[in-house]
């Protein structure tokens, strides 16, 4: 099985996607699964996990609504309150919801640079494990030492890190970035999401060859087991020509590691993180 484990779905309207600026008018439209459908099937894709886009119980009803119609999307990633007294009663809600794998917060837009370490978050994660739900770590490579300490907090919660932290791809590696890297790899309950990376990049001057050594740094910390390639579509489309060339960069980044190692990163990993049969 192959999944595309991180895209958005949104019907635009500038109030709902105030960070949808005008410099970006390739994201000014309506971006639904009807327009990803025949990108992921000429990518030899089988299925996706939709990722939310906007910190509403609305947007994980939205996505919810559009996997029940389209039988690609393998699992929703959405939004719900961590910090809220109500949160396990809204989360036991959505039991009935199967499709509903995981919780993401954007925490990278959050001023609090610890946020994640406010004792009401922390008390939410704890609520997601209980009920057996994922958590999407979003953050810029800038917070990675704050994303260890909260690590500590939670263990064995199943997170999984998007668009590799961040990094400023711009340049090489920092060294911040590859220590926060290793960091928290050596956690074995925590993945990485191969995707974001050409929105990280010089938007108009990358080469697949920039993405090299930030992939050789995740690939040697979490190995093949532990890391899920995602298009990030349609924002990677800011950067990047096609949907194509975006899954390219990993397809042939990978293709001298093994048929089952291949096969993880591809979609294996993201199936059995995301409990997707």
């Amino acid at each position: 099985m192959r999944i595309d484990a991180h895209q958005h779905f949104w019907k635009y309207s500038a109030e709902a996607y105030g960070w949808i600026t005008d410099e970006m008018p390739a994201l000014k439209r309506d971006c639904l699964p009807a327009d990803l459908k025949p990108l992921l099937e000429q990518a030899g894709f089988d299925g996706c996990v939709a990722v939310q886009a906007r910190q509403s119980l609305e947007e994980t009803d939205f996505l919810l609504d559009l996997a029940a119609k389209s039988s690609f999307i393998r699992a929703v990633v959405g939004w719900a309150d961590l910090q809220s007294a109500e949160l396990e009663a809204t989360l036991e809600r959505y039991q009935s919801r199967p499709l509903l794998k995981g919780i993401r917060h954007i925490v990278q837009d959050e001023p609090d640079d610890q946020f994640l370490l406010r004792p009401a978050f922390l008390k939410g994660i704890q609520a997601l494990g209980r009920l057996g739900y994922t958590y999407d770590i979003l953050v810029y490579e800038r917070h990675l030492p704050v994303v260890a300490d909260f690590l500590q907090q939670s263990p064995e919660q199943p997170f999984v890190l998007d668009h590799l932290g961040k990094p400023e791809i711009a340049g090489p590696p920092s060294g911040r970035w590859q220590r926060g890297i290793r960091t928290i790899a050596q956690r074995p309950y925590v993945y990485c999401k191969l995707s974001g990376m050409v929105t990280e990049a010089d938007w108009n001057n990358w080469k697949p060859e920039d993405f090299r050594p930030y992939l050789d740094t995740v690939l040697e910390a979490f190995g093949p087991e532990r890391l899920m390639i995602g298009s990030d579509w349609p924002v990677c489309l800011l950067a990047a020509d096609s949907y194509g060339s975006v899954v390219q960069i990993v397809d042939e980044y990978i293709s001298a590691l093994s048929e089952s190692e291949q096969a993880a990163i591809r979609g294996g990993t993201a199936a059995q993180f995301y409990q997707i049969s």
